[in-house]
């Protein structure tokens, strides 16, 4: 009897967990990243059904402190503490508690004041449910500042009156090489609607916007062999800014601008947004191709299209790369940044034109080094392109997804030679296309 009666209550024990449990819907914590950066700081709690979370700012000392309900502390929340770096920007440490039965409090300690943005993604590629912490410092970096940080710290000759980025030449040293390119031989890619400008230089610094694809929450594609977009594009992104800046081109100087030094997720809209602020001569978007198939090789070179794309592999292209915000994780609910990818929507037709001329630069050069995929430059409609008024093309280096080309894109030698190659269609285009005096304003 008395067995019996121990056997019956170890049941009802078992009854009553599960059931507490059921009550609850307890989530199961998948994975916990962070991705910092002197923009903002991204948390990322990944589980297997949606999490509720109540945050509260308290700004001094400054501190966010997040209730999420449906969780119990477990392991993976643990380690939130340990992947908090010392030289996070914004985020000083993270205390991680169960504040009541089902209620996990995070608080995050942070160095400086900062705007947060709390919000949740429904399931998308290869991830689950995701509750997202975006912690933007309330001042946040402008990319002038970030062009001048870059090279700060030695001295030049005065800049030229009325150039707003002149400033930049005064404040930095870095030696430059000059490369007066001659015209290039062989078919001219002029057409008779768009004539060569006039060949007077301008006496300014050019700035040429990088834009490596990716970042953070979206790796992009991932080749055979584990290679994963976001990362070789950023390294062929850093190798060309090097390039750029010991670069002139007629007299002027040149620099780079990244739109993300590091591996952290930029939204599109943002992209173009950085390269606007910072007068950006040039826009050029740096990605390593993927197809169903790995038979699929060969470089391309993309502008955008205001109509129907060139073909449909660039029509998949665009709507695959478009995608991008909903891996990457942006906050819908930010209305601001919906306004702002409604006005960059309009697009001019003299930017695609002269996007084609900077395409056809690029595909030639890069031809020289490797083979193509297409030899022309086909047009679709990225969002990524949308700059009313800078010239913008989207290079797909390589097929990451064929093991050979994925071999190539992980070589340094080959990266080299892709540097070369976009370095020198670069300064083949502004050797026809002067920048013009700037009379943009920021």
């Amino acid at each position: 009897m008395r067995s019996e009666r121990r056997q019956f209550l170890q049941w009802g024990t078992v009854a009553l967990t599960l059931g507490v449990h059921e009550l609850l819907r307890g989530a199961t914590l998948l994975a916990v990243r962070v991705w910092p950066a002197a923009e903002y700081s991204r948390v990322t709690l990944e589980s297997d059904v949606p999490l509720k979370a109540r945050q509260t700012l308290v700004p001094s000392p400054p501190r966010l402190a997040v209730d999420i309900e449906g969780l119990e502390l477990n392991p993976a929340l643990r380690e939130l503490v340990g992947k908090v770096r010392a030289d996070d920007p914004n985020i000083a440490g993270v205390r991680v508690g169960q504040y009541s039965p089902g209620v996990v409090r995070l608080v995050f300690d942070l160095k400086q004041p900062i705007s947060p943005q709390v919000f949740t993604l429904p399931p998308v590629a290869a991830y689950q449910h995701r509750l997202v912490f975006d912690l933007y410092p309330s001042t946040p970096p402008d990319p002038l500042e970030q062009l001048i940080a870059d090279r700060l710290g030695n001295a030049q000759p005065p800049a030229p009156a009325g150039d707003p980025l002149g400033d930049l030449i005064a404040r930095q040293g870095q030696g430059t090489r000059r490369l007066d390119v001659q015209p290039p031989s062989g078919p001219v890619m002029d057409t008779p609607d768009h004539p060569p400008r006039a060949q007077a230089g301008t006496d300014r610094l050019i700035v040429v916007a990088l834009d490596p694809g990716h970042g953070g929450e979206d790796p992009g594609a991932i080749g055979p062999g584990g290679t994963r977009e976001k990362d070789v594009v950023l390294r062929i992104a850093h190798k060309l800014r090097e390039r750029i800046n010991t670069t002139q081109v007629g007299g002027s100087p040149m620099r780079a601008f990244l739109t993300r030094e590091a591996d952290y997720f930029v939204p599109l809209q943002v992209r173009v947004q950085k390269a606007r602020r910072v007068q950006a001569d040039l826009f050029v978007s740096i990605h390593a191709d993927a197809f169903f198939t790995p038979e699929a090789r060969g470089a391309s070179v993309f502008a955008l299209s205001q109509g129907a794309a060139s073909s449909s592999a660039a029509r998949w292209m665009a709507q695959k790369e478009n995608k991008a915000d909903l891996i990457g994780g942006l906050n819908l609910g930010n209305q601001d940044a919906q306004v702002q990818r409604a006005l960059l929507d309009m697009s001019t037709t003299a930017q695609i034109k002269d996007s084609l001329q900077l395409g056809h630069a690029l595909l030639r050069q890069i031809g020289g080094v490797g083979r193509l995929h297409k030899p022309r430059v086909e047009q679709a409609g990225f969002a990524v392109l949308k700059a009313p008024d800078i010239p913008s093309v989207l290079v797909e280096t390589a097929f990451i997804s064929n093991p050979e080309e994925e071999e190539k894109l992980r070589s340094e030698r080959y990266q080299d030679q892709l540097v070369d190659a976009l370095m020198r269609g670069i300064v083949q285009y502004f050797s026809r296309n002067p920048p013009l005096a700037r009379n943009r304003s920021t």
